[in-house]
């Protein structure tokens, strides 16, 4: 059987626009570069939901499958068979629904960390039933985490939490110390998601993920914010904002996803305004863009995906009484009424940038630095795995992705 030097794990949650309320399932999407050859194995999950971010363990043995659902999952990384569950209300009932073990950092071949209600807990993948509760983390709702190059502070952002009402924007990050066992918040202007530590320095980033709460309160059924985004850069040790980039609204960087790093610049993707954007990290200015922005044939093509796009986005506030949202939401998009690339990551030597199109159902690698394609694969559509009318929105539902290179 053939050997492939990259796995690029993709978390799934099926063909709606709301991730955090769709499926759960894995894609292994399997590539080498001698000859562009690739294969993949797609697995959904019965009794899971909101499959949200994949991540492996340092050995490339053990898959974490992180959802909204209240479930850990654990699956064979090289088949993406389910290995175990369980149920985290078990431990902890949630404020919200959306509060869910969404993300987690494999401390070895066996511990993770992840987010279980309003506490940290460490769990041993060999039996998810004896959990070591480790600290209160004091945060709306937890969300992306890693852990520092020093592997001393485990960071992560957080989502606003619809529990709270109008008071429920998260305008933090979070910051464990493996040693100390503190946990600090660091206070920001806007709320991050998602996060990604430097390469050799205890530095870690946060993009802005600016939304509204619809009818001035539901950050369940948010709208997207027509506003300026922020990346920060701090300082893990201090909880110091070191640096930070502010862009202006027409800059298509809105509602990201994935972040990676090379030693030159911060990337991230951004699901709602079809780009991946690269920041300077020498000045913390300037940046370019990789455009993946659908022109009128692509989207006439995937006109399904426009279609449950467009109900989708109309179900989620009032037609006249959201009106604002839905005017800005367009800007946002560029007029484009899919989503767009929600996985990003970048191999250890800093040559190839996988990515996935959740709205375009492709996955794109990327030569990196100079971001000319190096492949594109049209994945199958979601009738090949689920009971889905043939008819229906065909996305599988790309979300957080996680590379697997072969010399792990």
């Amino acid at each position: 059987m053939k050997r492939y030097p990259y796995a690029f794990h993709i978390a799934l949650d099926g063909n709606g626009i709301n991730g955090l309320e769709g499926r759960a399932g894995n894609c292994i999407f399997l590539f080498d570069p001698a000859d562009n050859s690739y294969a993949y194995k797609i697995r959904f999950h019965d009794g899971v939901g909101g499959g949200h971010a994949t991540t492996v363990d340092p050995t490339g043995s053990l898959g974490f499958l992180g959802n909204a659902g209240q479930h850990l999952l654990v699956y064979d990384s090289r088949t993406g068979e389910e290995l175990d569950r369980i149920s985290t209300l078990r431990f902890e009932i949630p404020d919200t629904s959306l509060r869910g073990s969404t993300h987690a950092v494999w401390l070895d071949e066996r511990r993770f960390l992840t987010a279980v209600g309003t506490h940290l807990y460490l769990f041993d993948a060999k039996d998810l039933r004896k959990p070591e509760k480790i600290a209160p983390h004091g945060m709306a709702l937890v969300h992306g985490m890693n852990r520092t190059a020093s592997g001393r502070y485990v960071v992560f952002g957080a989502m606003d939490n619809p529990a709270r009402g109008r008071h429920g924007e998260a305008r933090e990050m979070g910051i464990w110390d493996t040693v100390t066992g503190e946990v600090r918040r660091v206070h920001l202007p806007a709320t991050c998601w998602h996060t990604i530590p430097h390469r050799t320095d205890d530095l870690f980033y946060g993009v802005s993920f600016r939304v509204h709460p619809l009818d001035r309160g539901d950050y369940h059924e948010w709208g997207m914010a027509w506003l300026r985004e922020y990346a920060f850069e701090v300082d893990a040790a201090t909880g110091e904002v070191v640096r930070h980039w502010s862009a202006g609204r027409d800059i298509p960087a809105h509602i990201n996803s994935d972040l990676t790093i090379s030693d030159d610049e911060l990337i991230f993707c951004n699901g709602a305004s079809q780009t991946i954007v690269m920041i300077r990290l020498d000045d913390f200015a300037s940046f370019r863009i990789i455009d993946e922005r659908p022109n009128l044939s692509e989207q006439f093509a995937n006109r399904r995906q426009v279609a449950t796009q467009m109900y989708d986005v109309l179900a989620r506030g009032g037609l006249f009484t959201q009106t604002h949202h839905l005017l800005g939401s367009l800007r946002i998009s560029r007029f484009a009424l899919v989503d767009s690339v929600h996985a990003c990551k970048l191999s250890p030597d800093q040559t190839l940038l996988f990515t996935a199109n959740r709205g375009l159902n492709h996955i794109t690698i990327y030569d990196y630095p100079a971001n000319t394609i190096r492949l594109r694969v049209r994945m199958p559509d979601i009738q090949e795995y689920l009971p889905v009318a043939k008819n229906a929105d065909p996305r599988l539902g790309f979300h957080h992705g996680h590379l697997v290179a072969a010399e792990t």
